[in-house]
This record gives C-alpha cells, structure tokens and sequence, in this order.
C-alpha cells in the first residue's frame, strides 16, 4: 500500500493524453474527492487498445493500477479463463472449488465466444442476407446478360455472316461481341459504383470492422462482376463466330 503508485496505459492513452509519446517513466495524477491531495502514478507499461463494454465502441484511453494500491476496491472482479476442456464441464468444476472454498463467493459465468456471436448477430445477419441477394443478383445478372447478348447476335447474324465474307476472322468476332459485352458491364459497374458511394452513409451503421467504400470490397465486387459478365457473354460469342457466312448470305 505505502509504494510508489504504478500504471499500465494503452496506447489509446499513450496517443491522447501523451501526444504519442514514449509512455514508459511518465507520470499521471488522479483525482480525488474535496481536501484528498491527487495520486501521482508513474507508467511502468504499455499494452494494445481493448473493448469491453461493446464491439463498436471506439477505443478510449485506460489506466490499468494496481488492486493492491487501491484504498476503495471495486467488490466485483472480472477473471478471463481460458481452456481447452468443454465449457459446462469446466463452469461446473470452477462453481464446486468456489462453492468449497469460499462458499460466500457468487460467480457468474459467461463464454467469451458466445457474447462475441450475441453481440454480432445484427452484422451476421445482415452478412447472410446481403450474401443470399448477392448471390441472386449475380444469378440474374447472367440470365439478363445472357439472354441481351443472345438476341443482340442472332438480330446481327446476317451482319457478322457479311463481315466474316469480306474476311473477318472468329476471332474478331468474338473479340467484338466480347468487347460490346464490356461496354454494357462498365457502364452498370460506373453507375453501381455511384450508387455504393451514395449510399454508404445508410450501412455504415450496420457494418463492422468495414467501411462501406472498402477499396479491397470494391474492387473484388468488381473483379467478381466481370467475370460473370465474361462468362455469360462467352456462349453467345463462340455461336457468333462460328456462323457460317455462305448460309447466312443465302439466307438473307
């Protein structure tokens, strides 16, 4: 009780009350109640930024002091367990020893991974629900696509069966229903775009750990649409260029 007072800081307190500077041997008072002269504690540590009331919350600077150099105690404490045995096997065998030692104790438990879960469970399910319609959206997009560039190569069937008679190659072909199919998909990702910035402000509050402008977020979204694009274009385009040009002359 009679040494010197000592701290832990994180580096939340390290940034905002210390300006960033090396925490370790500086000193911090803490006031006290009307005609008490203030503790002076002396930082002998440094350890990362922690939650604990909620997993949003921001972090904020935290002393840690000791409970020994404490007049006034809190009478609850908080201990962290961490095993590898089965939790209600573990919770039984801790409540017994309580009970048999200090009966007057009362314990409550709770599985730190289980509170994480509860305290998701908005973002998880809006994880689960924006991954169903994701995966819709992405099944329409290839039925839409699909079907947009199948009628755009049978209406231009008599133009590419001219073009591949004055020496257009398949390969052209393809590369050209390839490349229309490109500019339909960067038009909708330009305008999709617009509209996740637009409406970044109404998710942000249910998102977690994620901003609604991610750059990784984006540019996978983008990666994965144009892949989909490609890939429902690509049917259309080999019929496209394996079109006979002698038939479809005869033909018109």
């Amino acid at each position: 009780m009679n040494a010197p007072l000592v701290a832990i800081v994180n580096q939340a307190f390290a940034r905002t009350i210390l300006g960033g500077a090396n925490p370790i041997g500086a000193t911090f008072g803490v006031r006290q109640d009307a005609g008490k002269p203030d503790k002076i504690c002396r930082i002998i540590g440094l350890v990362g930024d922690t939650k604990y009331l909620d997993l949003r919350e921001q972090y904020g600077p935290i002393a840690f002091v000791a409970e020994t150099q404490d007049g006034a105690p809190d009478l609850d404490s908080t201990l962290l367990i961490r095993s590898a045995e089965d939790p209600s096997s573990l919770i039984a065998s801790l409540k017994h020893t309580a009970a048999t030692n200090h009966p007057e104790v009362a314990l409550d438990f709770s599985v730190l991974r289980m509170s994480i879960r509860e305290g998701l469970g908005r973002e998880r399910l809006l994880a689960m629900l924006s991954s169903f319609y994701g995966l819709l959206a992405a099944i329409l997009s290839i039925i839409g696509l699909y079907g947009v560039m199948s009628y755009m190569v049978s209406r231009r069937t008599g133009e590419i069966g001219i073009r591949m008679a004055l020496g257009a190659t398949r390969g052209n072909v393809l590369q050209m229903i390839a490349w229309e199919a490109l500019i339909m998909l960067s038009i909708g990702l330009v305008l999709g775009t617009i509209l996740v910035f637009a409406a970044g402000r109404a998710v942000k509050a249910m998102l977690f750990g994620l901003e609604p402008t991610d750059p990784l977020t984006l540019v996978l979204a983008i990666a994965g649409l144009t892949l989909v694009a490609l890939g429902a274009s690509l049917r259309p385009a080999q019929r496209a260029a394996a079109i006979e040009p002698m038939q479809t002359l005869r033909q018109e």
